[in-house]
């Protein structure tokens, strides 16, 4: 466990609202509670500390759709600051929460905390049952690997330069869309919210510019920390999307906000001709059933990799999966 100043600045880090909400067995999450477990994971990895206070002794754990060993593997075991990014989608219904974040890795220090290392995008889905984490998913989008350096091999390859742990991290906050509350009679139920995400992924998938496109004229994607289009109607009914992706699939819709109209999605998008998978997580606002907003961080993935999560039937799959 790494201790000292290190402890100190993690016990920060947490809110007053999330200490103070630490549940007991057998209770539901309110929306603090769920945001809490986020924050006390988050540290938990960065003192690579795997409590029973805080996990169950069976608690299964994935990093990029690899199933490893809880502590010290993967994210834990480079670590090494807490990142100033977060956006929680809790889901009171499942208690289950979802969180796109930023977070420091020094792999070539053994996850020191010396104020070195790179910025991550990181995307986690936390499955809490009797009061404990009793399922981790994760997706860590790394900068490039420089053989032989750091780790650190600069621009990603996307408009505006950077990484993608740069650009998420220079977002600031959660745009504030987000955090506006849907009035209580004109809210969607959480498999309403589901269904409607999924209409992105169709509307995507072999696209042809004459599908389903249910945004708002004010729709915009970003991609990454980065603009992908401010007229996401426009963008879809235009043809430079046409063919764009072969397949998306193993759909997963792992949480959904209710009160605020999102959902968050693990999937992958295959491409037959490059040879490659997007491994990715989007999230949705969605408002009388049409998406507003949409916010994708996602990296590439050799072709056909599983989630980790889903029999093979489903990982393959174009299906819905509401998972619950």
């Amino acid at each position: 466990m790494r201790t000292g100043l290190l402890a100190l600045a993690s016990l920060a880090y947490l809110s007053n609202a999330a200490v103070a909400q630490v549940p007991e067995k057998d209770s539901n999450c309110d929306r603090a509670c769920l945001e809490g477990y986020i924050d006390r994971y988050l540290v938990a990895m960065l003192e690579q500390d795997v409590s029973d206070d805080l996990f169950a002794r069976n608690a299964r754990f994935t990093e990029n759709g690899i199933e490893l060993p809880l502590g010290n593997e993967g994210l834990w075991w480079g670590m090494s600051g807490l990142g100033g990014y977060r956006f929680y989608v809790p889901d009171i219904e499942t208690q289950q929460i979802a969180f796109i974040g930023t977070v420091v890795e020094n792999m070539a220090n053994n996850g020191v905390n010396n104020d070195e290392g790179n910025n991550v995008a990181i995307s986690i889905r936390l499955k809490i049952r009797d009061g404990l984490i009793t399922e981790i998913e994760q997706l860590v989008s790394r900068p490039p690997v420089q053989l032989g350096g750091g780790g650190d091999g600069g621009d990603d390859g996307f408009p505006g330069g950077g990484t993608t742990g740069d650009r998420v991290l220079a977002m600031g906050e959660p745009h504030p869309i987000f955090f506006e509350v849907i009035p209580e009679d004109e809210r969607h139920t959480r498999e309403e919210l589901v269904e409607a995400g999924n209409h992105y992924f169709t509307a995507l998938a072999r696209h042809d510019s004459q599908g389903y496109y249910p945004f708002t004229e004010d729709c915009e994607r970003w991609e990454n920390g980065f603009l992908a289009t401010d007229d996401c109607l426009a963008n879809f009914t235009g043809d430079s999307l046409n063919g764009i992706v072969d397949r998306i699939r193993d759909r997963r819709f792992v949480a959904a906000d209710t009160e605020r109209g999102i959902v968050f999605a693990f999937a992958f998008f295959d491409h037959h001709r490059i040879n490659w998978t997007w491994q990715l997580a989007e999230l949705f606002k969605i408002e009388n059933g049409l998406m507003r907003r949409i916010e994708a961080v996602f990296h590439q993935a050799p072709f056909g990799i599983p989630s980790g999560w889903s029999m093979y039937e489903q990982s393959i799959s174009e299906e819905i999966q509401s998972v619950r």
